[in-house]
């Protein structure tokens, strides 16, 4: 029987928590999922229950120690970034936790920039303010639900959440908790102005432990409901995006890895902190480094959107990837601005809004999906050429991976727009793969992130550009490069409309 030891990576995302188990070769041996509801109580208003988090990583974690727990000699836990929860003295949530695709905080933006400053707090935070972080909704929480803010005892992103319930420990990580735009990435802390400004004490928040750290060992319920064995080591990796370009190999300047998940999140790794408005910084997966990030936040999400709300759930996405590859470049007219979930690098702007350009009476759902493939793709070379300006690199190849990352047509479209290599990860999870990688280092199965990028990081197929490049380039250069520039003031102006209108969420 094998009893090599294995690594968990749970991911805990945006629509159920999954648990692979990793051998220190890379390989998983084991895996379960569970999912968890996503609710949109008004438009533009995402949220969820805390507990299901738990609920579902016990069940997921529970699933995989049946097959393999004997062998698990460390979790390392990654997440959905930017969702938060208030919980009170019992871990009690006093609310729903709101999402980081939640859109509900636009005053308060506006509110930040005034109080703190739009430089200041991206120089501080290396995000420019959007009604992405938690801080935004932090302080919309003040001002709407007075009652839930005072009742408030900590502030908890997901990880710190579920480091409470799974091991006991009130802290979370850098990598975790810089996303809530709340940290100081430059000393690593808590930004003391940020609190100021949105009214949060320090003393409501979790303890800072550096990524990739130890926290304490599976407490002696979790074990009993999960089936693992009590004192396992419980690692705070980072959020998703960090350690899925850990999981892709991607650790300098020469590669990005690009996700394609619900939020299509891509980016590379800088071994210094810089800010600049072609991307988004976060605290790197592990000490000393720093990730420069793209986030399109309608991703597959947007795929979720044309089947469920456009084609009524019937359409398989199977048959329409199958019919769209026969569709030309371009998708006979049709172009697809992605911003189903607003914008943010490198635009930031809340008030965005999708866009289906050329739309004529010959286009059908195929043409639809091929669009919003391309669109993509499209948005993607706008993002990377943006951050190789910024970061004086180039990203000789792209590690692609993620639930899209499963569809040929769309890695080929991505290496004939982007004009680079797309190299499809071994797995798919390398999300998890991240995660567990860490918890690899930090439990001394690998010997050091250097050696577990060598060991456990694995590739697939590699699309290379094809005769499409130049189709797409002209396509880019003539007509998309310049499309939300065009149409920012309309889009503004119909956004402030249909707010007055009282057709979206009332703030």
């Amino acid at each position: 029987m094998n009893d090599d030891p294995v690594l968990i990576g749970l991911d805990c995302s945006t629509h159920g928590a999954k648990a692979i188990a990793w051998t220190k070769a890379g390989l998983a041996v084991a895996q379960a999922s569970a999912p968890f509801a996503l609710s949109n109580p008004k438009p533009g208003w995402w949220e969820q229950e805390a507990g299901d988090w738990i609920s579902a990583a016990v069940e997921a974690l529970s699933q995989v120690a049946r097959d393999v727990g004997s062998r698990v000699v460390g979790i390392g836990i990654t997440h959905q970034r930017e969702t938060f929860v208030g919980v009170d003295r019992h871990l009690t949530p006093v609310r729903p936790a709101i999402v980081w695709m939640d859109e509900r905080a636009r005053d308060d933006v506006i509110a930040l920039r005034e109080a703190v400053g739009e430089e200041r707090f991206h120089e501080t935070t290396g995000k420019p303010l959007s009604v992405t972080p938690s801080v935004t909704k932090i302080r919309w929480l003040r001002r709407t639900e007075p009652d839930a803010f005072r009742r408030v005892h900590r502030w908890l992103d997901v990880q710190g959440f579920l480091l409470a319930h799974l091991a006991g420990k009130d802290v979370t990580s850098v990598g975790s908790a810089g996303p809530m735009g709340l940290v100081d990435l430059r000393s690593g802390d808590w930004s003391e102005m940020v609190l100021d400004a949105v009214g949060v004490a320090r003393e409501q928040l979790p303890g800072l432990v550096p990524s990739g750290s130890i926290v304490g060992g599976l407490s002696e319920p979790m074990a009993t409901r999960t089936g693992l064995r009590s004192g396992t080591p419980v690692v705070a990796t980072a959020g998703d995006g960090q350690v899925a370009a850990l999981g892709a190999g991607v650790v300098d300047l020469t590669r990005a890895y690009l996700n394609l998940g619900t939020a299509i999140v891509a980016g590379t790794v800088a071994g210094e902190f810089q800010v600049d408005r072609a991307f988004r910084t976060m605290a790197g997966a592990y000490p000393g480094t720093f990730l420069l990030e793209s986030d399109l936040k309608g991703g597959t999400f947007t795929l979720d959107w044309l089947r469920e709300r456009v084609l009524g759930g019937v359409a398989s996405l199977e048959v329409l990837e199958s019919e769209a590859g026969a569709i030309p470049v371009g998708s006979e007219g049709l172009l697809l601005l992605p911003y189903l979930a607003t914008v943010m690098d490198p635009y930031w702007d809340d008030d965005a809004s999708g866009v289906l350009l050329g739309l004529r009476g010959h286009h059908g759902p195929a043409h639809l999906y091929r669009s919003v493939l391309e669109g993509i793709a499209l948005e993607e070379r706008l993002h990377m050429s943006c951050i190789e300006r910024a970061a004086n690199c180039h990203l000789g190849e792209f590690r692609v991976l993620g639930g899209g990352a499963n569809s040929d047509l769309w890695c080929q479209v991505l290496a004939d727009v982007l004009d680079r290599p797309m190299v499809r990860t071994r797995s798919p999870e390398a999300t998890s793969l991240g995660a567990a990688m860490l918890a690899a280092v930090a439990t001394g199965v690998s010997a050091s992130v250097s050696d577990a990028v060598t060991s456990m990081c694995g590739t697939d197929r590699t699309f290379q550009p094809g005769p499409n490049r130049d189709r797409y380039r002209t396509l880019y250069e003539q007509v998309y490069v310049d499309l939300y520039p065009t149409l920012r003031t309309a889009l503004g102006r119909l956004a402030r409309w249909t707010r007055e209108d009282g057709t979206t969420a009332r703030r």
